[in-house]
């Protein structure tokens, strides 16, 4: 059975918000903590570093699923939440 890759939910941004980021973001040089919106983070909830080579390689590793993104933006944060508060420090 092959997977079908998912297309990030419009006006989300759940993992530009929900996870903490350790590397440097371009005006964000410590990175950003858990819960924080990135400041690369449009008016229209798009990444302005989207497909460009200072994008964070954690951002560029998190991929959409399913299980993570559910239906909702909603359900989408509370799992990213979930995921930060089971892995962080």
């Amino acid at each position: 059975m092959k997977l079908t890759p998912l297309a990030c939910r419009a006006e989300c941004a759940a993992c530009c918000i929900a996870p903490s980021i350790s590397s440097p973001i371009p005006g964000m040089p410590r990175g950003k903590p858990a819960g924080v919106p990135c400041v690369q983070l449009l008016p229209d909830l798009r990444c302005a570093l989207f497909g460009r080579p200072e994008r964070p390689a954690v951002c560029l590793s998190l991929r959409p699923t399913e299980e993570m993104c559910g239906t909702s933006r909603a359900h989408a944060l509370a799992f990213l939440t979930d995921l930060e508060l089971q892995t962080g420090p």
